[in-house]
């Protein structure tokens, strides 16, 4: 895992969120993962960004 640490309650709930709905649905593309969570914690547009780019690095495809 990188040194990256997410700010916010919710940008840790998405993040969290996205990795165990990739354990549960590893064929899940992780962009569609990180726009439904960025929708479902109602993350700002920095945040959906940032949870995107960290998601893809941490978690990957």
């Amino acid at each position: 895992m990188s040194n990256i640490q997410p700010q916010g309650e919710s940008l840790k709930k998405a993040i969290q969120w996205v990795s165990d709905q990739k354990k549960n649905l590893p064929e899940a593309p992780v962009e569609k993962l990180a726009d439904a969570a960025a929708l479902q914690f109602d993350l700002s547009p920095k945040d959906s960004e940032f949870l995107l780019r960290f998601v893809k690095q941490e978690i990957g495809q």
